[in-house]
Order: C-alpha cells, then structure tokens, then sequence
C-alpha cells in the first residue's frame, strides 16, 4: 500500500468505501463531519450536498473551525478519541495515519507518503464529468 496510490486507494476500498457502500444502501442520505478548515480540497464543502443522486450528504459542520468544534465538545462534555490528545487531527485507520509535529497541516498525519493532492481516501471525492474512477 505505501508503494502506489492505486494500492493505498484500493485497501481504503476494501476497508472504507465498499462497507460505507453497504451500510448507506437503503438510506436517502448521511452525514458526515467534513470542515472546510480541513484541506483544500474540502474548501468548499456545501452544508447540503446534492451533487450524488442517489444519496443527500449533509456537512452540518462545514462551517466549523478546529476551536469551534473544541469549544463544543468542551462545552457539551462530549467524548472524543484519546488519539487527539497525542496530536492526532485527523485519524484514519492505524496503517495510514500518524502524529503530526508543531506547525504542520491539520491533515499531514494522513498519508504522508504522498502528494499534499492524492489526501483523500475516496469517502469524500466526487467523481469527475471525465471518468468515473477517482483522482
């Protein structure tokens, strides 16, 4: 997996894609804790998002920073993963994901090995009108 992105996108199919897959099938829609804040490939997540016909993603978060979402677990005491505390922003599945150091990207500790623009495991990236396959 850490020698292409074609390998690593396949075990996030295996692990992430094909049972998400399964779990929304007889479902209208799903929500999901994207941020804009998290990458430049979120920036513009919409609250609503229609773009899959079959599905509505809600993103009631899109709009939320880092401390928005702290202040909110600090304030309504809702539990979160001990990870965090160890500078884990983002977590993923323990191949993929590492601690990040000061001053680094939110979203670094994720696939490190690669590009800044292949971060995505597939969850969240809209198929382009060219191909049907994931970039």
């Amino acid at each position: 997996m850490y020698k292409s992105i074609a390998l690593r996108k396949a075990c996030c199919a295996i692990r992430k894609m094909e049972p998400l897959s399964r779990a929304l099938a007889d479902k209208d829609a799903w929500i999901t804790g994207l941020r804009r804040e998290q990458s430049g490939a979120r920036a513009e997540v919409p609250l609503i998002d229609h773009s899959d016909l079959t599905k509505v993603k809600l993103n009631p978060l899109a709009n939320w920073t880092w401390g928005d979402v702290w202040f909110y677990i600090s304030e309504n005491k809702v539990d979160y993963n001990p990870l965090h505390d160890q500078f884990y922003p983002s977590i993923g599945c323990a191949p993929c994901t590492r601690a990040i150091s000061l001053g680094e990207d939110f979203r670094a500790g994720r696939w490190w090995w690669e590009d800044e623009t292949a971060k995505e495991c597939g969850l969240h990236v809209k198929a382009s009108p060219l191909s049907t396959t994931e970039s």
